[in-house]
């Protein structure tokens, strides 16, 4: 008895201790090392655009601190197959409001430009939603309105970040986290523009007083954000982030016939981090769903295994029924 027990925990702590090359890796594993030598992306979101697909991502500032660029960017990568990615680009810091860094990109291809809607970083509660446009997806001009949005009232604390922009009947919605007046619960909030916006400042209406979706089970810790809408039928399908990065942050779904009011599909995740010793054991977080042309939809997300000392994009298939979404 004593012989399977301590070869029983022999095995558990190979599991709990394996090296990346005794870890099971999806097709797609992603990370970028040009700006601190060690594998780091996150906030990945996917398109398809002249041909060939492109994956925004944040990366963070540069581990030499003499570099001329200072603080978070944007990684741009390429792909044909969905799974391999090549990086081609970046888009750092320009003007006051974006010189301590930028993020969280969310990317919309509109009358064959590419738009980008960003977050500035390092702003603490006036870090707020920026908008530029790129013929080729990969060098970008700024709206000349940055920032175009920040919330208002009681209910929030001023600041805005994780754009998640959709067109939706004859509008777009712009879907934001901000956090509580105290600034430590991070909440949903939503605002529109018409259909023939420029997506300037003065053409956004925040929508709500209140926030549309905060934390209410106990994975979702203190933490809602990354939002990512999908349309299927008359129902929109939020896939959003739950609790903060690590604690372990996951993905729940939502949906909603208006973009305004939001339940639940489970008080579960719809993708939870992965168990001991494998590659996502620390989170599976900020979702971005993509769908591609032929219908197909694919669940981008970031995660890694050491707490955050690194960063990895991944992806997975998601399936509908008449319930909604669900993974292979």
């Amino acid at each position: 008895m004593l012989n399977r027990f301590l070869l029983l925990t022999l095995i558990l702590c190979s599991i709990a201790f394996s090296s990346p090359a005794q870890i099971k890796l999806p097709k797609m594993y992603f990370g970028d090392t040009s700006r601190t030598g060690i594998p780091y992306a996150k906030d990945p979101h996917v398109i398809k655009f002249q041909g060939r697909y492109l994956m925004y991502y944040s990366i963070p500032a540069y581990k030499d601190q003499s570099n001329p660029v200072q603080g978070w960017g944007i990684g741009i990568a390429e792909s044909h197959d969905l799974n391999n990615w090549t990086k081609i680009g970046e888009i750092t810091p320009e003007g006051d409001h974006e010189k301590k860094g930028l993020c969280a990109p969310c990317a919309r291809v509109i009358n064959n430009r590419v738009n980008l809607f960003y977050q500035t970083y390092g702003n603490g509660k006036n870090d707020a939603i920026c908008h530029a446009v790129s013929d080729d997806g990969i060098h970008f001009t700024r709206n000349a309105t940055n920032p175009i949005f920040h919330p208002t009232g009681a209910w929030n604390c001023g600041r805005a970040i994780d754009a998640e922009v959709f067109r939706f009947n004859d509008r777009y919605l712009l879907f934001f986290a901000s956090r509580d007046s105290e600034y430590k619960i991070q909440i949903q909030g939503v605002a529109s523009a018409p259909g023939n916006t420029g997506f300037n400042r003065e053409d956004w209406t925040q929508l709500t007083d209140y926030p549309i979706l905060k934390p209410e089970f106990p994975w979702e810790g203190a933490c809602i954000e990354g939002a990512s809408i999908v349309q299927k039928g008359e129902w929109l399908y939020m896939f959003y982030a739950g609790a903060y990065n690590n604690n372990p942050q996951q993905i729940g779904v939502a949906k909603s016939r208006d973009g305004v009011k939001w339940e639940r599909l489970s008080n579960k995740p719809f993708l939870a981090n992965g168990d001991p010793g494998s590659w996502n054991y620390s989170e599976s977080g900020h979702p971005h769903l993509f769908q591609d042309d032929n219908g197909r939809t694919y669940l981008f997300f970031q995660g890694n295994n050491d707490n955050g000392e690194s960063w990895y994009l991944s992806k997975l298939e998601v399936k509908w029924n008449e319930k909604g979404p669900y993974l292979k």
